[in-house]
């Protein structure tokens, strides 16, 4: 209804569904950055076409997602998360932070609906959608990749060349 101030705590509140659909697309935390801005001026520009405000968030995922794509291909390329660990951190920390450089090697379409599932918080069927994917082939890539984080040692190497 062009109320300013509610489209920005509407913002803050998919903050970090944002930068964790971000994450599984680009990586670095500034591009994560630059994605979110542009989704949100985009979103901005183009609220009033969201015909069901219902859907606003599957609307502004897919916007966020398109984004995140357009990059990738401006690019061409992305820097992986491998940046040095803050010696602050504490286990419980550094596990999470472990687990999260382990998901970032799995195969690109594993790495995806892994991010979007268990750090973007999105349902099977949110991931399908924002994908264009079938519900099968999303539940088919969670449960390869659950395989392949199962077969791994917990000092990160494999058991088997299941994954790049």
């Amino acid at each position: 209804m062009g109320d300013q101030d509610a489209f920005v705590r509407l913002m803050r509140s998919f903050e970090a569904v944002l930068y964790q659909t971000a994450k599984a697309f680009l990586h670095s935390d500034e591009d994560c950055a630059d994605a979110m801005q542009e989704t949100v001026i985009r979103a901005f520009r183009s609220i009033s076409g969201l015909k069901e405000p219902a859907y606003f968030k599957t609307w502004l995922i897919r916007i966020h997602i398109n984004e995140c794509k357009r990059m990738l291909q401006s690019r061409k390329s992305y820097v992986p998360l491998t940046e040095g660990m803050d010696p602050q951190i504490d286990e419980a920390g550094f596990v999470r932070m472990e687990l999260r450089e382990i998901v970032d090697r799995l195969d690109s379409p594993l790495r995806t609906v892994m991010r979007l599932y268990y750090y973007g918080d999105l349902s099977v069927k949110e991931i399908a959608e924002q994908l264009s994917l079938p519900e099968g082939t999303v539940k088919s890539r969670l449960h390869r990749a659950r395989e392949i984080l199962a077969s791994l040692n917990w000092d990160g190497q494999e058991k088997g060349a299941l994954y790049s």
